[in-house]
């Protein structure tokens, strides 16, 4: 049984993790391969599971598939942690994308920015509060470029909808956000998704964001975990340190080309001995210098070796 929405908006704390969605190397669904991907992130004691979003490749998926790994990815979880699925798209199918998490076991739907367009506030708001009733389970509004929230909007969501419970941000705008958590308070819980989260983890902690998403953890847990615990305990000391030599040169690789904040994380796995596969189109795999220089940072920092229970 999904937790309820009240009781996950205080229980997601502390490291999120996103699995990639497997493909085999036909383009096929790897379901085996999503298993076990997601028991291996589960050992890192995430504090939750957020399946088919954007490093999961939702904008690749079939409905039909879309509802395959998240029903996967809840009957491998267990309930030993939350699990939220993504959704977006219009309105329209926004809201049967969150009908089928809530029909597969999902805790909550990540709610992805509307497809392709821009939007008034008032159309932003009617979108989000759209999708909110169509379902009983959480949902977490996710800023992005596309759908940029004034804090009248975010306040007049949360004000309409219960089970809206949070707010996840990934444009980095500080003076936006101070004046939205302003307007809100605690009434939501406020997530850091920057792309490689870390990088920003300490700036947007100090507006209130103080738990993140964490795209290393699929390949780099040895670093992830350790940067985490390090800012759960304000060493700032290891926190730099894991910057200069893991993630500022992971994010330097990253920036080469689009599309790698989920390729060449997707590469990495496929480096520690996880079974993922391709990335499906209109992505394509790192090119083979920017993997072997993927590679070649991963062997500086002794994580070379496949992941403990990865298939080789």
């Amino acid at each position: 049984m999904a937790e309820a929405p009240t009781e996950l908006r205080t229980s997601l704390r502390g490291l999120l993790a996103f699995p990639l969605t497997p493909f085999a190397s036909d383009g096929a669904l790897a379901l085996d391969a999503l298993r076990e991907h997601v028991e291996l992130l589960l050992e890192t004691d995430c504090a939750a599971v957020f399946v088919a979003c954007g490093t999961g490749e939702f904008f690749s998926l079939a409905a039909d598939e879309y509802e395959e790994v998240v029903r996967t990815c809840v009957q491998q979880v267990d309930g030993r942690v939350p699990v939220v699925a993504g959704a977006g798209y219009g309105t329209r199918l926004a809201c049967e994308y969150a009908q089928a998490a809530e029909a597969c076991g999902a805790d909550a739907v990540l709610l992805l920015p509307p497809y392709l367009t821009e939007s008034p506030q008032a159309g932003l708001a009617d979108h989000c509060l759209a999708v909110a009733a169509a379902t009983q389970i959480g949902v977490i509004l996710y800023q992005r470029s596309t759908a940029l929230f004034e804090p009248e909007t975010v306040d007049r969501i949360a004000a309409s909808a219960p089970n809206v419970i949070g707010f996840k941000e990934g444009v980095g705008q500080i003076d936006r956000l101070l004046r939205i958590r302003d307007r809100v308070g605690d009434r939501l819980l406020f997530l850091n998704g920057m792309p490689t989260a870390e990088v920003y983890a300490q700036s947007l902690a100090h507006v209130g964001f103080g738990c993140y998403s964490s795209a290393l953890l699929t390949f780099l847990p040895e670093v992830a975990t350790a940067f985490y615990q390090a800012f759960a305990a304000g060493d700032e000391a290891t926190m730099a340190d894991l910057l200069r030599r893991a993630i500022l040169p992971f994010t330097a690789i990253r920036a080469r080309e689009k599309g790698y904040a989920v390729s060449l994380v997707k590469a990495g796995a496929r480096l520690r001995g996880v079974p993922v596969g391709p990335v499906r189109s209109p992505l394509r795999d790192p090119v083979q210098k920017d993997e072997d220089d993927l590679r070649a940072l991963l062997t500086e920092l002794a994580c070379a070796a496949p992941l403990v229970g990865a298939s080789v």
